[in-house]
This record gives structure tokens, C-alpha cells and sequence, in this order.
């Protein structure tokens, strides 16, 4: 009998291995839903991507002296008057659509008046959507400038 006493108190009780459990289940819980990518997440980091871009363009037009121009195409967008190299021309997420101006002048003169482009998701992932309720709204950010400053991304709220 004395050796049973012995063990009793080197382990642990089924009462802390569950404790244990639930709180690493918990914080694992919340690491997922952190590192989650929202849909409005990865268009807003399309739209600075856009906004860079812009810039880029922008600057080398001032620098070359020619105009470039931004368009849309169906599979991406393109920069007249620079190589077809120099700037990538793919959406890095797929689904993106533009509202409205689907044409920006970029240069090369310094000061190239107020513009404005809406990016949103074409549709939303599957993960999203729910079958038989009413679809929510699809995000949106505007890229814009004064002409003056450069491109930056602005949720609609935003002046």
C-alpha cells in the first residue's frame, strides 16, 4: 500500500489534461480566425499594389517625357506608352473588377488632375457566400489622387 501513495501526487489528474486542452484549442481558435484573409483584406492590398504602380508609372513618364496611360483589359490592365515589360499587367488576385473609369493619364506632365479608380471583387470565394440568403455587398476601395499627390488607396467613407 505504501507504494500506490508513492505515485499519487507525480502525474497528472484528468481534470488538468482537459483544462490543458481547451486552452490550447481556444488560442488555436483564435490564431486561425487572426490570420484568416478576408476578401476586403486582399482587395485592399490589391489597391496599394495598383496605387505603387501608378507611381511607378507615373514617375518614369515624367522621366521619359511620354504619356502613359492606364487601361483594363479583360484578363489584367496595361501601361501605354511604357514597354510591355516594365510594370506588371495581372491582377495578383483573381476576380478583381473595376467600376467606372477603366482609363487613367498618368504623365507626363507634374500635375495630372484629380482621378479616381474603384477596385472590387468580381464575386465573392465560395467560402463566403451562403446558399438561399441574400449575397452581402462586395467591397470596395478607390485609388485616387488630387493630381498633385500621390495615388492612394481610400475606402468610399474617405474624402
Amino acid at each position: 500500500m505504501a507504494s500506490a501513495s508513492k505515485y499519487r501526487g507525480t502525474g497528472f489528474t484528468l481534470l488538468e489534461l482537459l483544462v490543458v486542452i481547451a486552452i490550447v484549442a481556444i488560442a488555436t481558435a483564435g490564431v486561425s480566425l487572426a490570420l484568416r484573409d478576408t476578401s476586403a483584406a486582399a482587395l485592399e492590398r490589391e489597391a496599394q499594389r495598383l496605387a505603387a504602380l501608378f507611381e511607378s508609372a507615373r514617375a518614369q513618364s515624367r522621366a521619359s517625357g511620354i504619356a502613359v496611360t492606364w487601361h483594363t483589359t479583360p484578363d489584367g490592365f496595361r501601361f501605354d506608352g511604357l514597354p510591355a515589360d516594365a510594370l506588371p499587367q495581372r491582377w495578383v488576385l483573381s476576380g478583381i473588377a473595376v467600376r467606372g473609369t477603366n482609363t487613367v493619364r498618368l504623365g507626363p506632365e507634374p500635375i495630372i488632375g484629380a482621378q479616381t479608380v474603384e477596385l472590387t471583387v468580381a464575386a465573392l470565394p465560395s467560402e463566403l457566400q451562403t446558399v438561399g440568403s441574400q449575397p452581402p455587398d462586395l467591397p470596395v476601395v478607390r485609388v485616387a489622387t488630387d493630381g498633385l499627390r500621390p495615388f492612394a488607396v481610400k475606402t468610399p467613407g474617405q474624402p
